[in-house]
């Protein structure tokens, strides 16, 4: 079993972690959240500056409360792509600079990869085939895991990804970021069934609708013209009510989907990742619609949703397991499909 340290620095969360196989050793996360709230938002060019001066420290946290040395270390790990291109450099200089230091092999890993892996850090026993409904900021997928490294894109957002409407429209409703957390604290106040919104259908040019595919950006607008329309009578704005509403809505839309694919290809697991698997709604939902249709549905610990680096540690075990590494003249890239993963390799 090889122990990987691992680094994370896609976006606005600085991340070291040491993973043994499944078993996480360490791991230590520096987020940037009160940094950008001000901005209303991820700013590339502070979350780069971020990482850097964070990275340095966390490695050598991660190593003293791991209790390890770098002689039980058996290789590097660092998130390549997709990502801020800024950020992404940042992480991987780093990672390729300890593995030619000490002498050890070099992984780079895809994101996307990481969060399906979040999972087994939990479900141990886990193994291919299953569905994976990857739910975050910039990422809403339908995956087919089929092996390591070998995936299929079933269904995909068309515009905004689910974790995007939840922010717009947390800043639509004056709430902050990220919008993900306060709604989903919101929500538990209002009532669900309070407005009906649109769940949001991709038409197919031969007619009908694409089953798998979904778009959250005829939502978001739904929610604009609702708020336009209560402020014209309304003297208190019945934010939880809407709230609850749009989480409902986007909750059903996903977990309808989800379910739909995998009873399609007769697949009996969904593991469920990405920040919005954090969400209350839609673990209910999931779970619920799980049991009446006879499928397991599994979800991380809510400390593997948001981004981290035990999950893309655990994704780099198992490649390295596999004989898998990348050459030290890997670069980063904002975009790169999943199912081009073996591209790094």
């Amino acid at each position: 079993m090889a122990t990987v340290l691992a680094i994370e620095t896609s976006c606005d969360e600085t991340a070291v972690a040491i993973v043994n196989n499944r078993q996480v050793l360490s791991s230590i996360v520096a987020s940037q959240i009160p940094v950008h709230r001000r901005y209303g938002g991820v700013v590339p060019e502070v979350a780069s500056r971020q990482h850097l001066e964070t990275i340095n420290e966390l490695i050598f946290q991660a190593l003293e409360q791991g209790s390890l040395n770098w002689r039980e270390i058996d290789a590097v790990a660092a998130t390549c792509a997709p990502g801020l291109v800024g950020a992404l450099l940042v992480g991987i200089t780093a990672a390729k600079t300890l593995a030619m230091v000490h002498e050890k092999p070099f992984l780079g890993v895809h994101h996307l990869e990481g969060h399906i892996y979040a999972t087994y850090l939990s479900e141990p026993t886990l193994r291919p085939p299953f569905l994976s409904l990857l739910v975050s900021g910039g990422h809403t997928s339908l995956i087919y895991v089929k092996d390591c490294g070998v995936y299929e894109t079933l269904g995909e957002t068309r515009d905004d990804a689910a974790g995007e409407a939840f922010d717009k429209v947390a800043r639509l409703l004056q709430l902050g970021y990220p919008g993900g957390p306060v709604i989903d604290k919101l929500a538990k106040l209002g009532n669900p069934r309070a407005y009906s919104l649109p769940e949001g259908r991709i038409s197919l040019p031969s007619g009908g609708f694409h089953p798998y595919d979904a778009s959250f950006s005829g939502l978001k607008t739904a929610v604009l013209r609702l708020v336009q329309q209560l402020e014209k009578y309304c003297e208190e704005m019945p934010i939880a009510d809407i709230a609850a509403s749009f989480q409902d809505t986007v909750a059903r839309a996903l977990t309808k989907r989800a379910i739909a694919c995998a009873k399609a290809y007769n697949l009996e697991t969904i593991a469920v990742g990405g920040g919005v698997a954090a969400n209350s709604s839609l673990r209910k939902h999931m779970l619920d619609a799980a049991v009446t249709n006879n499928l397991k549905v599994l979800f991380p610990p809510l400390k593997y949703c948001t981004d981290n680096a035990a999950m893309i540690g655990c994704a780099a075990a198992e490649h390295f397991s596999k004989g898998h590494t990348s050459n030290l003249n890997l670069g980063v890239h904002s975009r790169l499909g999943l199912t081009e993963v073996m591209r790094l390799y």
